[in-house]
């Protein structure tokens, strides 16, 4: 029983070592001044190695093990925590401080310079930051496959979503590519007789944040323990006691950052929501980031692009830019332009039809990586040929809209773009199971949230890492994944109105 203790006490001292390096990093995107990122750097690198040697320690093992021996004496919640315990540190365990050390330096460099090399379309600059980022990744997958026993992509797959592999992915993904293609363009076809017009700007900024924060509270987001800010690339960051979501704004447009907001709010909640007698322990953790991604895409494309909400955006927009005699912001145009399906270059701004597309070609191309069968060199080229394979656009010479798009590999994230699609599968099915006990139509026409949000934190939230993914989605929903909900969704969205 004391060793227990002693590691409810050192991850405790983790998580608030873990705490620090997560406002830091929101603070690097959100707030940071350009001259910052060099001390920045070296100190969020000091202090990855500070949070590695602590959940690597060699008493850490020690108390693992005889913790194991005496687990009868343990209850079932502490059980569970020590499982979660040894699951994170057998993770740490596999890479040395230095290689954690290299890969935060790799990170941040690539990453801020990626900030301005994105804008400037400088894929000849970006590249070369790039390969030392896949070179300390393959450094890592290697590793963690050896200790796991694991192809080097699935080690890499484990560390975001624990029990997927690629062959379930295969399978998922090969289901998809044979039949949402055409599903895509039956849609397109049928919207070919809508005419959408697109509201006509400008819009400030400080109007669309105004409005971004009026959804946030509808959505019972807590402004006491978290707050709304801009970067670059949106993100969900900081911890459940102090979460920080950013947005990013066009004067031109703002129906993308209403929906990012309400996307980002979706991770917030979830957040906010994890099992607070917990605080500190793995246990209190989320799920995976697929069960993450299906929160956002909840909050998103469940919630906020059905007719019933559509509705709320309309008149609140209307009012909040004086816009109320614009016919672009009838019910009618607004639903249509929010369920308007058109192959795009931008991940982030794509329909949830041609979304999944942008996660299959990122999916591939890393595997590979990972697995060195493409090096940094191959990506535009590859990148060209599958947008072009699955939606039907050239990025030939636009790196910004192209390759360079995304955070995600500038950190050596490589594992994580699969969550985003399977997060949409989760929501649809969470939804599909809400309804047999829930009124959803009618809490959103009224804004009456909590019935929503009290299924979802009794079935998903309050749950946090205490089980595995497929026991948290059989306990809620009464079946494994099944991506037929999804499919059905599609169907039922945009086929079937």
């Amino acid at each position: 029983m004391d060793a227990y203790l002693k590691l409810e006490k050192q991850f405790k001292r983790l998580a608030s070592y873990q705490h620090l390096a997560a406002i830091c990093g929101w603070d690097q995107a959100a707030m940071m001044p350009d001259g910052g990122n060099e001390a920045r750097a070296n100190a969020m690198s000091d202090l990855a190695v500070l949070c590695h040697e602590t959940l690597t320690a060699p008493e850490v093992g020690e108390w693992i093990r005889s913790a194991e021996a005496q687990i009868e004496a343990l209850s079932d919640e502490q059980k569970v925590s020590l499982r979660e315990i040894k699951r994170h540190w057998a993770h740490a365990t596999v890479l040395p401080s230095d290689l954690v050390e290299a890969k935060s330096q790799a990170g941040s460099k690539c990453e801020h310079q990626w900030r301005a090399q994105r804008k400037e379309n400088d894929w000849e600059g970006f590249a070369p930051n790039l390969k030392k980022v896949v070179e300390l990744a393959r450094i890592e997958a290697d590793k963690r496959a050896q200790n796991t026993g694991l192809s080097p992509y699935n080690a890499m797959l484990d560390l975001y979503e624990p029990g997927m592999t690629t062959e379930k992915l295969d399978a998922l993904f090969n289901d998809l590519k044979s039949w949402l293609p055409e599903l895509t363009q039956q849609i397109i076809e049928k919207q070919k007789s809508h005419a959408i017009q697109q509201p006509q700007g400008p819009f400030s900024t400080e109007l669309q944040a105004s409005l971004g924060r009026k959804f946030m509270e509808i959505l019972d987001f807590d402004f006491n323990h978290g707050r709304l800010d801009v970067s670059v690339h949106p993100f969900c960051g900081g911890v459940p006691e102090d979460v920080r979501i950013t947005t990013r704004y066009d004067e031109e447009d703002f129906t993308s950052a209403i929906m990012g907001v309400i996307h980002e709010t979706g991770h917030a909640r979830y957040e906010q929501g994890l099992p607070k007698a917990l605080a500190g322990l793995p246990s209190a953790e989320a799920r995976s980031m697929g069960i993450h991604e299906s929160q956002s895409l909840f909050f998103e494309m469940q919630i906020a692009r059905s007719p019933e909400f559509v509705a709320h955006v309309a008149s609140m927009a209307a009012e909040e830019f004086g816009r109320q005699d614009d016919s672009a912001f009838s019910l009618d145009n607004m639903n249509a332009l929010y369920k308007r399906v058109q192959p795009g270059y931008i991940r982030v701004d794509a329909d949830e039809v041609t979304y999944p597309a942008h996660i299959i070609l990122r999916y591939e191309i890393e595997r590979g990586l990972i697995e060195g069968t493409i090096e940094v060199d191959d990506i535009p080229a590859l990148w060209n040929q599958k947008m072009q394979a699955y939606l039907g656009l050239s990025t030939e010479g636009n790196f910004t809209n192209g390759c360079m798009q995304d955070i995600h590999w500038t950190d050596g994230s490589f594992g994580y773009f699969p969550s985003y699609t399977l997060g949409a599968m989760y929501a649809a099915q969470f939804m599909h199971a809400m309804r047999k006990d829930v009124d959803v139509d009618a809490c959103i026409r009224n804004l009456d949230m909590k019935p929503i949000s009290a299924w979802l934190e009794e079935n998903i939230w309050s749950k946090g890492s205490t089980l595995s993914t497929e026991e948290l989605v059989i306990q809620a929903t009464g079946e494994p994944l099944n991506p037929e909900y999804f499919k059905q969704h599609l169907i039922s969205r945009y086929l079937n109105d």
